[in-house]
Formats: C-alpha cells, sequence, structure tokens
C-alpha cells in the first residue's frame, strides 16, 4: 500500500534508444541518471526511475515512440504535471517514460460552439485563464489546478471543489486524439451535445488512468462564466451538524458551486501555515460558494446562512471578493500544510453518499482513534468526497502497520455506505489491492478484458488498477 511491489522491470536495450532518436530527434529522448530521477515519482513521493524519458513535441512523435515501443516489448509510462497521489505516473516496470511538458499549447478556441481543443501537456489553470477573457468557463479545479495537466486530468476524470454543482472532468470532454498500441489514431467523440452512434469510447477512455491509450488531443466543452458569485463561512462546535447542514442545503432546492470543509486538524495546520484568521477552537469550518445572477444570489445566501444557523453554526457572509478568495485561499493551502504535520501523509480520497454523511463522519474520525493515529479530515463535503489524511511517522513499523490498518478500515466504512475507495484521485499503484473490495471477480474480469483488447502486451501504463 505504501511501498511499490516489486516487479519485473524491463530494460531499453541501446538499439531501441537508437531507433527513438532516430525517429523524433536526440534532444527528445533522454536517458542520464539525474533525468532518469527526475522523472521518477509523483505526489506519493514513491519513486522507480524510468529507462528512458522522452519528450515529444507533436502527435507524430508520440505515434512513432509507442510503435517502436510496442514493436520491441518496452513498456511505456505517460505523464502530465506528476501531481497525482495514487502513482498512476510511475514507471513501475521501467520502460520509456513520455512527459507531455512540450505539448502544452491551446490549439483553437470556439466561441460559438463553446468548445476548446489543447494538447495534453496544457495546465489546467492557463486553459480557465484563456477562456475566462472570453466570457466563458472551464469548472473543474482540482487542488493542483495551478500546475496539473488536462491530459492528467483526463486520465484521473480529475473533480475539485466546483464540482459539486458542476459535475467532474468527463462531464466537459467531447473529443478525444488517442494513441492505440499499434501507434495509430483514433478519433472519438463529437462537439455536438447530442451523439448516440455506437459505444461511448471517450467515456471508457476518461478515467482509464492511462492503461488503454496515449492522449494526444482533448476537445473540452465550456460553458458560460457566472455572473456573480458569494462565499459563507459557517464555524461549527461538533461534527454531526455538519452532516444534517449539507443534507438540509440540498434539501432546500440550492446547489452551491463549492461546499468544502475541514476539521478541527486540518484548522490548525492552515493557520499555522499561512495565518488566514480561521477560528482555531472550531470543530468544523464548513466554506459554502453559490454563484450565478446577481439578483437571485442574495436569496440564495441568505437562506445557506438561514440554514447553517440553524444548524448551530456561527456564520459570516465575506463582504469582499478579497475576503471570500483569501478563505479559499485557506483552502487551497491545506495539502501542503498538513503535510508539515507528519513525515509522512496517506492521503485518501473516500466517497459516502450525501444522505449518510450525518453518520459516517463521525465514524470515519473514530477509526483515527481507535489506532491512535493523528488524522486530519477535509475536503468536498458537497458530493460526499472526504479526503481522509493519516499523518505518521514513515520510519516507524508500528505505525506504518496501524495506518495500513486503519486505511483498509476507511474503505471498509465507504463502502459498505455504497460509496467509493476514490472520488478524484484514481487507483494507481497505491489502491490497486483494494480494487478486489469495490468490484466482483466478474467484474473486474470485465476490466482486464478490456484491458487486453486495447493493450495485448500490457505494456501501456502497466502494474496499474490490479489489471495485469
Amino acid at each position: 500500500m505504501f511501498k511499490i511491489k516489486p516487479v519485473e522491470k524491463i530494460p531499453v536495450p541501446e538499439n531501441v534508444k537508437r531507433y527513438l532518436k532516430e525517429a523524433i530527434g536526440e534532444h527528445k529522448v533522454l536517458d542520464d541518471e539525474m533525468d532518469r530521477m527526475l522523472y521518477s515519482y509523483d505526489a506519493t513521493r514513491l519513486s522507480v526511475p524510468p529507462d528512458v524519458v522522452v519528450i515529444p513535441e507533436s502527435e507524430e512523435d508520440v505515434q512513432k515512440v509507442v510503435k517502436i515501443c510496442y514493436e520491441n516489448d518496452i513498456p511505456i509510462t505517460p505523464r502530465g504535471a506528476g501531481s497525482g497521489y495514487t502513482g498512476g505516473s510511475i514507471p513501475v516496470k521501467g520502460g520509456v517514460l513520455i512527459s507531455f511538458e512540450k505539448m502544452d499549447k491551446i490549439l483553437w478556441i470556439d466561441e460559438d460552439n463553446a468548445v476548446a481543443k489543447v494538447q495534453p501537456g496544457v495546465i489546467t489553470y492557463k486553459l480557465q485563464q484563456a477562456v475566462e477573457k472570453r466570457g466563458l468557463f472551464y469548472p473543474p479545479d482540482p487542488a493542483s489546478y495551478k500546475f496539473c495537466t488536462l491530459g492528467g486530468n483526463v486520465a484521473e476524470n480529475a473533480g475539485g471543489p466546483r464540482c459539486v454543482k458542476y459535475g467532474v472532468t468527463r462531464e466537459y470532454i467531447m473529443e478525444l486524439d488517442t494513441v492505440i498500441y499499434t501507434g495509430d489514431i483514433i478519433h472519438t467523440g463529437r462537439i455536438t451535445l447530442k451523439d448516440v452512434a455506437g459505444y461511448d469510447i471517450t467515456r471508457l477512455l476518461i478515467g482509464s488512468e492511462g492503461t488503454l491509450g496515449i492522449f494526444t488531443g482533448i476537445t473540452v466543452k465550456l460553458i458560460p462564466k457566472p455572473k456573480a458569485k458569494k462565499t459563507v463561512k459557517a464555524v461549527y462546535m461538533d461534527l454531526e451538524s455538519v452532516g444534517k447542514t449539507v443534507k438540509d442545503i440540498f434539501k432546500a432546492g440550492i446547489s452551491p458551486s463549492a461546499l468544502e470543509f475541514m476539521d478541527k486538524l486540518a484548522i490548525n495546520a492552515v493557520e499555522d501555515f499561512g495565518h488566514f484568521g480561521l477560528p482555531r477552537d472550531a470543530e468544523v469550518i464548513l466554506l459554502i460558494e453559490v454563484d450565478g445572477h446577481p439578483k437571485a444570489l442574495e436569496d440564495e445566501i441568505t437562506e445557506v446562512a438561514r440554514i447553517c444557523e440553524q444548524n448551530g453554526a456561527k456564520v459570516e457572509i465575506a463582504k469582499t471578493d478579497r475576503e471570500a478568495e483569501k478563505l479559499w485561499e485557506a483552502r487551497r493551502s491545506l495539502s501542503p500544510a498538513v503535510a508539515k504535520l507528519g513525515r509522512t501523509k496517506i492521503n485518501e480520497d473516500i466517497v459516502f453518499p450525501r444522505s449518510y454523511l450525518p453518520e459516517a463522519l463521525p465514524r470515519l474520525r473514530e477509526i483515527g482513534k481507535k489506532y491512535n493515529l493523528k488524522m486530519v479530515n477535509f475536503g468536498h463535503i458537497g458530493d460526499g468526497n472526504v479526503h481522509a489524511n493519516f499523518m505518521i511517522n514513515g520510519l516507524d513499523p508500528d505505525e506504518v502497520a496501524r495506518a495500513e490498518k486503519a486505511v483498509e478500515e476507511v474503505f471498509e466504512l465507504a463502502l459498505s455506505y455504497r460509496g467509493s475507495i476514490t472520488g478524484e484521485h484514481g487507483v494507481g499503484i497505491t489502491k490497486a489491492e483494494f480494487m478486489r473490495k469495490q468490484f466482483s471477480p466478474q467484474e473486474m474480469e470485465i476490466m482486464r478484458k478490456i484491458k487486453r483488447v486495447w493493450d495485448p502486451k500490457n505494456l501501456i501504463n502497466p502494474g496499474k488498477m490490479d489489471l495485469d
């Protein structure tokens, strides 16, 4: 769970390195030790160096690399920004790692049809800025949006705070250009709002974690930019009331554009990190954003505040955009702030159906107490997606063993409520062993058969999602 299981590594022979250099240019093929180490890890801090790093500059480069590697039985691992939390871009079998840092262009923006096409290495924030200048909006906003890439977002079906109202990445992917194992390109999807011809292969590729093919072009749907937004901060002294507040907000017919929570340890961690003025004695804080037309907004934000107060919260409505931004800056600072609480951060992203939150949240907290672990909970409570973090000393075998048991119980708790072991981060290698807890043997076999159709030799991002 917290380390990479030994697997057979497949080295890249010198003749294959030569083929790659001849095919796409020597400057795009790196194999010295320093370069290999720089591309060996992601946000998990686990590390396996590739034998070769390839940095393509065009779709044709990717085609040539995939064709050469597949014909010579060399594993291929795609990489965006390496910001993932489950080891999805770690080349566990060595081979060739394809980094998309140079394929980072917004190819076009079609305002009439509200779509844009990008290369996979485009930073999510860069796309958001570009379309907002034209009055358009790309909602998915993972915490790493200022440095993660669209290719990685599609591979993981990334979410973020705004997904409670607007949906996750898959709701915004219209077309994909994908290099398959033969080196050929398939073009899936349409830019139309309706299309029911054939199987929905685009949806199959979204969230496949780079195990079926390599994305080279992504067409995204855009929507009109909201005209206004307001933020509420609600401070609670008990956890149970928080889950009830969430239920009551949605029962009132309100769809917040973000509904986030942080528990006491998270609040104090972020205050130590950035001094945002949050109350350290609070048990839980909810941050709630509502967006839309200015006239409707006042009524909705007032109703949200009333519901929070009715559930025992002390409420403040941000008076200025700067005041609201400071609150969201605190939320975005949580991951680095929490990382300072221990040598090793174990970050899980389980999901509960919203209706079970009042019951599930206290039970989740009890798991940390049971195993005597420092547990920090925060996340996208509006859609039931809770980031459960265990802060441990990774050099202490006893603490690691307790953390492993605690994580297993966290997953079992989520599944007992018909939830999921992951809402955003994906499975990768760190959650692979738990796939069989969420899926039946028959379901796992169907997924493995799909994998074999797309990747007969198991060379495209192998070792992920328990699909080998």
